[in-house]
């Protein structure tokens, strides 16, 4: 062939070559940036964009995990500088992970658009892949699906953008963020094969706040150090907090603990937030994960909070790289230290004795007459910022402790509670045969119960139990549950019944306050008359009850009744938890 035709047809096929090249390229802009940030991805954009970037970066994965409410299946998509995407593999190495969580509001959509964005940029940058070598990411782009789908312009009443978003209750219309211990729905099913999968040591979950106006475009809600804990605690509050809001402030960037006050003004102070195990943060603590909410502000414009989200993320993943062994350290340690103090609080009061002073970027708010209504409105002038000193309350004491048991016994008919437990990877036992054992017998002393519906319950607090030492009888079936494991903090969150978030308190054993069988008053008389004659002691249980309880002493009905439930006819399932205590 003559040279020149050789020359000829390689520049055709090199200049074809480019062409093909050129047409195959994705284009990775996301629908926040194409709208100049006035917009977020729908779901299934969203899931699109993760599907095309994972074909063409290696170090990019996505895996559905587990089904929703809404019938689609939750993803999870991982970020590995060295592409290994075996979770197995991944514990035993070096790295350390993070998880990051989207859309549990799907109105507050800032981090949906922020890491796509972040992923992206990290997979088309060598060096942040290079930087990145010994941290993996995962990220749940859309948790609350069904809400997502459910997309209106209005719901966000009082929020700066997008232009249109997601409904805040899921396909069941739960509110995810209160679900995580009771676990009512798929989604938080998925949640949890997600988090034990990849068994995090920070967790970040996105969200938008309500409430008063201020300077900040952003706002934290780092887990509760008194609530994480031992060195944990100590580590969030001293070194993770302060961090992180000075690598912020680096970028000029302005932070501050979200701002816990709703129809009022800063200036008096307020506390922090108090995570319990039913919010995603508290639930993360139960495995000792270093959590914390992002609380963008719902005022201020959608691409200033979208780009201040994805800023944080940065310093978080900056902040990880840099404490790598100290919190993979930490984490190590934490059930060993938890276990060697032999106690553990289950419930935690507001220590208004000890404060730190913020210096608070607001505005002067005043009450004023109302346009709308024949009263007064709370109104925020944005003519008159302010920076003034603001008492903020970030500590919290133990109101509640109790022993740790050895292990705890629970019956076998209550399979609800231990398919959570399953769920959560506890490790527990089964009796093989009918087994005797000395345990803590305990009983519902008393309770609250809500008068409003909330979530699909009517939860109890102000639980108290009395409990006795005994022998009992165990079946063949019946489960151990040693504390010794991994999930201990769960384990004591859940069965102790006078904690926040117990089972108790979330009504999974509200059978057992019902009385299943009664007594007719003409019929149990004659009964009763022979026990007390019988039994001198519970005569005198009886005067001094008469003597002590004045409306006890005018009602026949509760004199007949307290003889019932003080004799054997009484039924003992009644207000007996079918949880026991082995110390």
């Amino acid at each position: 062939m003559h040279f020149k035709k050789r020359l000829y047809l390689a520049f055709i096929i090199l200049f074809s070559g480019a062409i093909y090249a050129q047409k195959t390229v994705k284009d990775f802009t996301t629908v926040f940036e194409k709208s100049k940030g006035t917009e977020t991805s729908t779901y299934q954009e969203t899931i699109a964009f993760y599907q095309e970037l994972a074909t063409a970066y290696p170090e990019i994965s996505i895996m559905e995990m587990g089904e929703t409410d809404s019938g689609f299946p939750l993803h999870l998509v991982i970020f590995s500088a060295s592409k290994e995407f075996d979770f197995n593999k991944i514990h035993l190495s070096k790295k350390n992970t993070i998880l990051i969580n989207n859309a549990i509001h799907p109105g507050e959509s800032d981090g949906v658009d922020a890491s796509m964005m972040l992923l992206r940029d990290i997979v088309q940058d060598k060096n942040k892949i290079k930087k990145l070598e010994n941290i993996v990411i995962a990220v749940i782009p859309i948790y609350n699906i069904g809400g997502a789908l459910d997309r209106n312009s209005y719901s966000r009443a009082n929020q700066n953008g997008p232009k249109a978003y997601g409904f805040r209750g899921n396909a069941q219309n739960f509110d995810l963020n209160r679900d995580f211990i009771k676990a009512d729905t798929k989604n938080a099913k998925a949640f949890a094969e997600i988090f034990h999968l990849v068994k995090p040591a920070v967790f970040i979950d996105n969200h938008v706040s309500n409430g008063a106006d201020y300077q900040y475009a952003i706002t934290h809600l780092f887990t509760q150090h008194n609530n994480l804990g031992n060195d944990l605690g100590t580590f969030i509050e001293n070194e993770m907090r302060p961090n992180i809001e000075a690598s912020l402030l680096k970028k000029d960037i302005i932070i501050t603990p979200y701002v816990n006050v709703w129809g009022t003004t800063p200036e008096a102070g307020f506390s922090q937030f108090f995570d319990s195990p039913r919010y995603s943060t508290g639930y993360t603590t139960l495995f000792n994960t270093l959590g914390m909410m992002v609380e963008t502000h719902m005022l201020k414009p959608y691409k200033q909070r979208v780009e201040q989200t994805y800023s944080l993320l940065e310093s978080v993943i900056d902040f990880t790289i840099k404490k790598d062994t100290e919190i993979k350290e930490l984490r190590r340690n934490a059930v060993a230290k938890i276990l060697a103090k032999k106690t553990y609080p289950i419930s935690f009061e507001l220590d208004k004795n000890n404060y730190s002073t913020l210096q608070f970027k607001g505005y002067e708010g005043t009450y004023i007459d109302s346009k709308v209504t024949n009263g007064k409105r709370l109104f925020y002038d944005r003519t008159k910022p302010y920076i003034k000193p603001i008492k903020y309350f970030n500590n919290y004491i133990a109101s509640k402790e109790i022993q740790l048991p050895k292990a705890y016994i629970l019956k076998q008919g209550w399979w609800k509670v231990l398919e959570r437990l399953k769920d959560n990877h506890i490790n527990f036992a089964v009796f093989k045969n009918d087994t005797s054992i000395i345990v803590k017998e305990q009983h519902i002393k008393d309770y609250k119960t809500s008068t409003k519906p909330f979530e699909g319950h009517y939860p109890h607090f102000n639980t108290t139990i009395s409990s006795e030492t005994k022998k009992v009888l165990f079946q063949k079936g019946d489960i151990y549950i040693p504390i010794q494991q991994n999930g201990v903090r769960y384990i004591v969150e859940t069965l102790e019944a006078e904690a926040t978030d117990s089972f108790f308190n979330w009504n999974f054993f509200d059978t057992i306050l019902d009385q299943k069988e009664h007594f007719s008053s003409y019929v149990f008389e004659d009964i009763a008359e022979k026990l007390l004659l019988e039994n001198p002691a519970l005569k005198e249980l009886l005067n001094q009850k008469m003597t002590a309880d004045k409306d006890f002493a005018e009602s026949p009905e509760a004199q007949l009744d307290f003889i019932y439930k003080n004799s054997t006819y009484y039924e003992s399932a009644h207000l007996k938890l079918p949880v026991y205590k082995v110390f």
